[in-house]
């Protein structure tokens, strides 16, 4: 619950932010919007087209200005991995990177 509804005392949902690479996050939305409860998927940014195998400004890929509980790093690049899991620790927001190595991120096997 966002730091605003839960001042307000309101019982609001979960916010998912999810980022994702030319449609890798797709299935996981899927099932997040079938059978999450009490979870809502404030934001779904989608990052498409060939990437260069090196990103020098990885912030050109990805916004800022997004306000979630959580963050799903469904990202193939590693140096926009990267940036989002900076991005995470600056704005105390976990972000999950599941399957993959990412400094500051949670990285659970699958």
């Amino acid at each position: 619950m966002t730091s605003a509804c839960a001042a307000a005392g309101a019982a609001s949902p979960f916010i998912l932010a999810v980022f994702e690479e030319n449609g890798s996050g797709q299935r996981k939305i899927e099932g997040i919007r079938r059978f999450g409860r009490n979870l809502a998927i404030g934001h779904v940014f989608s990052v498409s087209g060939p990437l260069p195998s090196f990103i020098d400004d990885p912030a050109a890929f990805l916004p800022e200005d997004w306000q979630a509980d959580l963050v799903l790093d469904f990202l193939r690049h590693p140096d926009l991995s990267e940036h989002l899991s900076a991005l995470g620790q600056k704005r105390r927001i976990p972000v999950v990177a599941s399957g993959k190595r990412t400094a500051g991120a949670i990285t659970p096997f699958t």
